[in-house]
C-alpha cells in the first residue's frame, strides 16, 4: 500500500484535533417521511432540527406544482440565467416576491450562500464599509470578506455600538453596509430592525437583512422586516426559499436600479446556472398556501412560545429555541439522550456558535404535535437541566 501523501497526513491530523475536542462533524443518512418524521438508524423520531417550519416539502399543493413543472419544462434550466436559463417561471416568481416585500423588484439566487457572496460584492468594493452583526450567518461573513472592503463586527443586536461604529467611521468610507439576520439562525431572536434603519438612513449606509428564518412565519408570513407589523425600510431583503417554503433557492428584494445592477454583476448569479423550474413553481405554490391560510405561518412561533413558557425560556420571538449548555461534549451526550427518547434535536458546535455556547438547536414546525411539545420540555427539564 502507498505510504499516505502530505494531504492525506494533513487530514489526517486536523480530523484528529477535531475528534478529540468534540468538534468533528459527520453525515448521518436521514429520511424525511414527512414534515417532522424521518428515520435514523432504523429508527423512527419525532424531528426537532428541520427548518420546514410550514411543513411544506410535502404539501399536496407545493409537489404537484413542482411535478406539472417538471413534466413540462423537464429537470434543469440549462444554463446560467443570463445566458439561457432564464426561464419565464422566473419572471413570475421574482414579481411574487417583490410585491410580498413591498419593493420594485426581486432577483433570484440559487442558494442563500450563492446571494450573499454574490450581492454583497456586486455593491460594496474596497473603498466601502461593512458592518456586520457578530452573529450573523456566515455566507453575510464571507460575502463582506468577498467585497474587499474592510469588514468590522458589531457586538450582537447592540444599536449603540452600530452608531458608534458610524459615528467614527462613516466620513472615512465612500459607502457602508450593514449587514445583519433578521431572524437569527441559532439563537432565534430578531434584529432591532427599526433602530438600524434609522441609523442607516442617519449616516446615509446601506441595511441589508438576511431573512431565511423569518419569510413565512414572522410578520404574518412576509418576514422580520414586517414584525412590527408595519413595515421598516431596509434597502436590501434578502432570503432563502429553502426553510419555511419548503423548497431551495433564494432571493433579493430592493429597487430596480440595485436589482438590475445585481443581476449584471453578481458573480453568484451570473456564473451559476438557474435554479430547476419545478423548483421555481414550488416557491410559487408555497406562497400560495401561505396567502391563503395566515393561521398556519403564524403556528411554528406559537408552539415554541408554549415550549419556552413550560421551561420558564424568554419568550421565543420566531421558532428557533436554542438550549444552551457550553460545553461541546455535554451537548452531543444530550443530543443522543433525546435521541433515545425518540426526538432528534441537533448538537450546534463551534464553530457554528461561539466558542462555550454549544446548544441544542430547537426548530418548531406547525405540524409538531402538542404533545409531544410538552414531552420535550419535560426531558429537557428533568434531564438536561436537571431542574
Amino acid at each position: 500500500m502507498a505510504a499516505p501523501s502530505s494531504l492525506d497526513i494533513y487530514a489526517q491530523t486536523k480530523l484528529a484535533n477535531l475528534e478529540a475536542t468534540h468538534l468533528r462533524r459527520t453525515l448521518a443518512e436521514t429520511a424525511r417521511e414527512d414534515g417532522v418524521w424521518v428515520t435514523r438508524n432504523g429508527r423512527r423520531l419525532l424531528s426537532f432540527s428541520c427548518n420546514d417550519y410550514l411543513n411544506l416539502t410535502h404539501h399536496p399543493a407545493v409537489k404537484e406544482a413542482a411535478i406539472a413543472a417538471v413534466q413540462q419544462y423537464g429537470v434543469g434550466a440549462g444554463a446560467s440565467r443570463l445566458v439561457t436559463g432564464n426561464h419565464p417561471l422566473f419572471t413570475q416568481l421574482e414579481a411574487r416576491l417583490a410585491a410580498l416585500k413591498e419593493t420594485e423588484a426581486a432577483c433570484v439566487f440559487g442558494s442563500g450562500y450563492l446571494a450573499n457572496t454574490g450581492i454583497i460584492p456586486a455593491l460594496i468594493g474596497r473603498n466601502d464599509l461593512v458592518l456586520v452583526d457578530k452573529l450573523a450567518h456566515a455566507c453575510i461573513w464571507d460575502g463582506a470578506r468577498l467585497s474587499g472592503a474592510p469588514v468590522v463586527e458589531f457586538r450582537h443586536n447592540d444599536v449603540v455600538h452600530v452608531e458608534q461604529l458610524l459615528t467614527n467611521m462613516r466620513a472615512k468610507y465612500r459607502h457602508v453596509l450593514i449587514a445583519t439576520d433578521g431572524v437569527f439562525s441559532m439563537d432565534g431572536d430578531l434584529a432591532p430592525l427599526h433602530d438600524l434603519a434609522g441609523l442607516a438612513e442617519r449616516f446615509d449606509a446601506w441595511l441589508m437583512t438576511d431573512d431565511a428564518h423569518g419569510l413565512g412565519v414572522v410578520g404574518g408570513g412576509r418576514g422580520s422586516t414586517f414584525a412590527s407589523g408595519r413595515k421598516v425600510e431596509v434597502a436590501l431583503q434578502m432570503g432563502t426559499l429553502s426553510k419555511a417554503l419548503g423548497g431551495y433557492g433564494a432571493y433579493i428584494c430592493g429597487s430596480q436600479p440595485v436589482i438590475d445592477l445585481i443581476r449584471t454583476r453578481a458573480r453568484t448569479l451570473i456564473y451559476s446556472t438557474g435554479l430547476p423550474p419545478a423548483i421555481v413553481a414550488a416557491a410559487m405554490a408555497a406562497l400560495d398556501v401561505i396567502a391563503g391560510d395566515p393561521a398556519l405561518a403564524a403556528r411554528p412561533v406559537q408552539k415554541a412560545q408554549a415550549f419556552t413558557r413550560q421551561l420558564n425560556l424568554p419568550l421565543a420571538e420566531s421558532p428557533i429555541v436554542p438550549v444552551v449548555i457550553g460545553d461541546a461534549l455535554k451537548t452531543m451526550e444530550a443530543s443522543r439522550m433525546l435521541e433515545e427518547e425518540g426526538f432528534l434535536v441537533a448538537p450546534i458546535r463551534p464553530p457554528t456558535v461561539p466558542a462555550k455556547t454549544a446548544r441544542l438547536r430547537i426548530a418548531f414546525t406547525a405540524a409538531h404535535p402538542d404533545d409531544e411539545i410538552r414531552r420535550l420540555a419535560d426531558v429537557i427539564q428533568s434531564r438536561v437541566l436537571g431542574r
